[in-house]
């Protein structure tokens, strides 16, 4: 079924049941990588809201959750390059496993900045776990990215908490974009 958000027509591209069962794949597969650690879930929001909530839903370890918050896009249909940084963690991470969890990573722009940023202060390791990641449209590879719930194409996606001008976060799927 199509939807229209804004001034654009989206239609299905990952359905809310196909998610579930892939996130619950990758929680099996961190909660065996991590056994015997203590990670903190970093969720990057706004996009990966949903996500990290799902998520941790399925996570048997002892961790501890929390959020940064980053953009680039700024309502428009591609990623802009310039990123905003809007706030940071608290707490210290020195010595600590730190899993970030994304919603999307295209350019692997801003991923990039922030592993960057984080490294300085020392953490023992940083994952990043991603919903979504287009692999035709990265300029900046991330070898932290070690799970990855679907390859999609280098085409605008909203759902499942991605959004268009603020919009479409609530849809259960994954949509794209219709036309160019």
């Amino acid at each position: 079924m199509k939807v229209q958000i804004a001034d654009l027509e989206f239609e299905p591209l990952i359905s809310y049941e196909e998610i579930q069962q892939r996130i619950s794949e990758l929680a099996q597969q961190i909660n065996e990588d991590f056994a015997g650690k203590e990670p903190i879930f970093v969720g990057i929001l706004n996009g990966s809201f949903m996500f990290i909530a799902d998520l941790v839903k399925e996570i048997t370890l002892p961790s501890q959750v929390t959020f940064t918050k980053l953009a680039s896009y700024f309502g428009g249909v591609s990623s802009t390059q310039t990123i905003r940084d809007d706030f940071d963690l608290t707490g210290n991470i020195e010595g600590r496993d730190i899993i970030l969890i994304e919603d999307i990573i295209d350019t692997g722009n801003t991923i990039r900045y922030l592993i960057e940023k984080l490294m300085v202060r020392k953490p023992a390791s940083i994952t990043v776990v991603s919903l979504l990641f287009k692999p035709d449209a990265v300029i900046y590879s991330v070898e932290e990215l070690k799970y990855v719930a679907f390859q999609v194409p280098n085409d605008f996606v909203i759902g499942y908490g991605l959004d268009y001008r603020e919009m479409g976060r609530n849809l259960k799927g994954i949509y794209r974009k219709l036309g160019k």
